[in-house]
């Protein structure tokens, strides 16, 4: 059985501190430890011997003193005890073959097979000779074994301590209740008494809960002396940090050369620290690393970190790559209000795909950032925040689109009854400081250049929108529709000009007002539903079918081409439409009370969008897999499967549609993220969408928008995750075709642009598992034949230490063509030494 521990000294060289990060189980108990608690054996549980029961019965009078042995001799208050000496004393038991004990002073003196049980840390220490005060629980022992933090009962071990830790000593000295020197000997969270590592010390002081210290000591691995250290410390209570340097790491890598970093942790108080760190590349120059978290409540939080590096170049002339990016969440509550941020700088876009060693994250080219303050109460919401969003266009600097939005108030409700009648309000308003800049850009597609001039508005374009609506639901045997009518008044302190083709016009200041009313009928008929009478798989099935279908006509935008584009709100225009679909679900019942698979698996090796990289201070991103085991639910939505279409009896949106370029209404958006529109149609694409999801070990998703006018696949996205026992499989494969834009669009005009990319991967076991886990993930682009990435690690863990090494290679455009491999050696309930991070691991 793997039973965790939390060791109380860190591997660290010339005075370097390692973060406490528990990652593989121990199993501290030697085998004659566990022998000796046998029933059979002298070290056996106390209850179990006449000595023990007696000691009991006493105590239960008050008695806090008992002493058995097979012949005793007194001398005044001094007994001579020989054979089995059992002296039990408040909540300790010494035993010994032979002992002396001053009934005056409390000092014990004994000699063979000396076993001292008990105390507020369950110390069980195992010695050839020992002098004990059982009143004060100071002593020495001699050539000593044993543990702390601990208890065996029967053939299990219970650990009743944060900081359980075994050691041996040619000189144990117990100094008090909670505090430890050790001479000559060895600290250890394996099982001895051959431990796959060990600290081999001259001297380590111990305070149980606090600080562990470590004096001229030699880490050893399968008995091999590995590294010397001088001295070494180590908060060995979890809630306790100490201020230290970090373990160096060296690493090597195809682009970078040799890599050495190391860093300084700094415990500014229980809530708040900072760790600054520094990386040199041989090939490349130095980079600075920086965290800084807090954690003031419950429900606040913040985390700043920053990275930043200084290129020498490469090529001749030297290319250099370097940049900064920086990132700060938090989020809080203020007097009633919740507010949050997430911030992210980067200083261009040609350092990211430089020196992220993530390709999910390097080849993400957009920057967003928001601060935001909510407050809801009874149904009303307001909101105020600023937001910042970046694209680049490319490597090159200054190629980048600016959308801000500093400072926006919203204001909007959820329906609220109108009085008595049977009636419902609801309102949506914003008032928004805008501006957006884009620079000249030219791309070539298909041999096709198209250039787009430079567009700016000013500094601060003010934006008022009033969306007030008014619905009346009625119900009728299970039939429900639902009108409603909303108007739309927008007020914006600049307008669009001159947008012909490819020039985005230009932002002059004179105020434009938009103005437009909607009308819309939603029909819902009664949920069409069947249950099955015979069972299958052991479950009892329910087939539901949802349809639905909108009538929507929304008129007055006729100035379509003359408002600023910034977000959603812009876009809204004419539309004269019908949107019909269907939502159908496959519900499974359990028959019998079968319990959730509760084996631990890896993670979903395979999710949608760039890799996260925002944390919340001092919360374990896999706190949730550790959480006891919980029945699965008796019931499930095995499948859920819609489909929406949208018919267009105005094709032309009012006169917004503009041929041979893409467009984007809020109609469309509504519908599908994916642009259609390039030419004035009645029919919009088929869009599905289907979840599967048979167990909490399968997850599956497919997305899909097929175009019956141009007779293609818009779009598809699918991703699948399957667990088998300890193997996990994750796949997926994204398709996208996006029309030329360039002018009109003729039956003589290019194909659309297809990007199709796959995505695979394969693992086994888990982080934390006994023995061998390991996992390998890839992504090949099918229209270029490339391999983007490819991504191959290995763990083994032991039962107090584990080691994973991985092998990455990715290609990012014509900027970084990386190979490195990686490592990582982790102590248990220790910390990490390698460069391998935490956070770019597969699983």
């Amino acid at each position: 059985m793997i039973l965790r521990k939390r060791f109380l000294i860190t591997a660290a060289a010339l005075c370097h501190l390692l973060l406490n990060v528990p990652l593989v189980t121990s199993q501290l108990l030697p085998v004659e430890m566990k022998s000796a608690a046998d029933p059979q054996n002298q070290a056996q549980s106390s209850a179990a011997t006449p000595c023990g029961r007696a000691a009991a019965e006493q105590k239960a009078t008050g008695t806090v003193q008992t002493i058995c042995a097979i012949e005793q001799e007194r001398e005044g208050a001094v007994y001579k005890l020989h054979g089995a000496v059992e002296i039990y004393y408040g909540t300790y038991v010494l035993r010994a073959d032979d002992a002396t004990f001053n009934d005056d002073t409390k000092e014990v003196t004994a000699t063979g097979h000396v076993v001292l049980d008990g105390g507020p840390n369950d110390d069980h220490i195992r010695a050839a000779r020992a002098e004990y005060n059982m009143e004060l629980e100071t002593g020495k022992f001699h050539d000593a074994t044993g543990t702390t933090g601990m208890r065996l009962l029967q053939t299990r071990v219970i650990l009743t301590s944060t900081s359980p830790f075994a050691f041996t000593g040619g000189l144990v000295e117990k100094t008090s209740a909670d505090h430890y020197l050790v001479y000559d000997g060895s600290i250890t969270t394996c099982e001895l008494p051959h431990p796959m590592w060990k600290f081999g010390a001259r001297k380590v002081i111990v305070d149980v809960g606090g600080n562990a210290q470590i004096y001229r000591s030699a880490f050893l691995l399968h008995g091999i002396p590995m590294l010397y250290f001088p001295y070494v410390t180590h908060p060995v209570e979890k809630e306790t940090r100490q201020s230290g340097f970090l373990m160096p790491s060296i690493a090597h890598s195809s682009a970078y050369g040799y890599t050495l970093s190391d860093a300084y942790y700094w415990a500014i108080s229980r809530m708040m620290d900072v760790t600054l760190g520094a990386e040199y590349y041989s090939l490349r120059g130095w980079s600075q690393r920086g965290d800084f978290r807090a954690r003031p409540s419950e429900t606040s939080y913040v985390d700043l970190n920053y990275f930043g590096v200084i290129d020498r170049g490469i090529g001749t002339p030297p290319l250099k790559e370097g940049g900064e990016n920086a990132r700060l969440n938090s989020a809080g509550n203020f007097a009633g209000f919740r507010g949050v941020t997430n911030i992210d700088y980067l200083s261009s876009y040609l350092f990211r795909l430089a020196f992220n060693e993530v390709f999910t994250q390097a080849v993400y080219s957009e920057v967003k950032s928001t601060a935001f303050l909510s407050k809801s109460e009874n149904g009303l919401n307001i909101n105020g925040f600023v937001e910042r969003y970046q694209n680049f266009l490319s490597t090159t600097p200054g190629q980048v689109v600016t959308i801000l939005h500093a400072p926006s108030f919203d204001a909007f409700s959820v329906d609220q009854e109108f009085g008595r009648l049977p009636l419902y309000w609801f309102f949506d308003s914003s008032l928004t400081g805008l501006s957006r800049s884009e620079p000249p850009f030219c791309s070539t597609t298909l041999n096709v250049q198209t250039c787009t001039p430079s567009f700016r508005t000013s500094t601060l374009v003010g934006r008022f929108d009033l969306n007030p609506g008014i619905s009346m639901p009625l119900l009728f045997r299970g039939w429900t529709l639902r009108p409603e009518l909303i108007f739309h008044g927008t007020y914006y302190t600049q307008r669009l000009t001159g947008e012909i083709g490819n020039s985005p016009g230009e932002a002059v200041t004179d105020p434009i007002g938009r103005q437009a009313l909607e009308t819309a009928v939603e029909l819902r008929p009664p949920a069409l539903e069947r249950i099955f009478d015979k069972e299958f798989l052991g479950r009892k099935w329910k087939h539901v079918i949802e349809p639905r279908m909108v009538y929507r006509f929304v008129t007055g935008v006729n100035n379509f081409s003359n408002i600023l584009k910034f977000d959603e709100r812009d876009i809204l225009s004419d539309t004269h439409e019908v949107e019909y679909g269907f939502v159908t679900r496959l519900y499974a019942k359990r028959t019998s009370a079968k319990p959730e698979d509760c084996t631990p698996v890896m993670g979903a090796l395979l999710a949608g969008g760039p890799a996260p990289e925002t944390n919340i201070p001092w919360v374990h991103p896999d706190t949730l897999q550790t959480l006891p085991c919980q029945p699965g639910p008796s019931s499930r939505e095995v499948v859920t499967w819609e489909l929406a279409q949208k018919y267009f009896l105005d094709p032309t949106f009012g006169g917004a549609l503009v041929s041979g370029e893409r467009n984007v209404f809020t109609t469309t958006e509504d519908l599908t993220g994916i642009a259609f529109l390039t030419e004035p149609r009645h029919l919009s694409p088929l869009v599905s969408r289907l979840r599967v999801e048979t167990s909490a070990r399968t997850d599956a998703e497919w997305d899909f928008d097929y175009d019956f006018d141009n007779t293609r696949v818009n779009a598809s996205t699918i991703l699948a995750n399957y667990h088998i026992g300890q193997i996990t499989i994750g796949g997926g494969d994204a398709l996208l075709e996006i029309p030329v834009q360039n002018g009109a669009l003729t039956e003589n005009s290019a194909p659309p642009v297809r990007f199709n990319q796959f995505r695979a991967a394969l693992g086994y076991g888990q982080l934390t598992k006994r023995g061998f886990s390991g996992a390998s993930s890839f992504g090949f682009d099918a229209e270029s034949n490339k391999l983007q990435f490819i991504s191959t690690q290995a763990t083994y863990n032991w039962d107090c230490c584990g080691v994973t090494i991985e092998y990455r290679s990715y290609q990012v455009a014509n900027v970084s063509n990386e190979n490195m491999f990686r490592f990582s050696f982790t102590l248990a309930d220790i910390g990490s030494f390698g460069s391998l991070r935490r956070q770019e691991r597969l699983y």
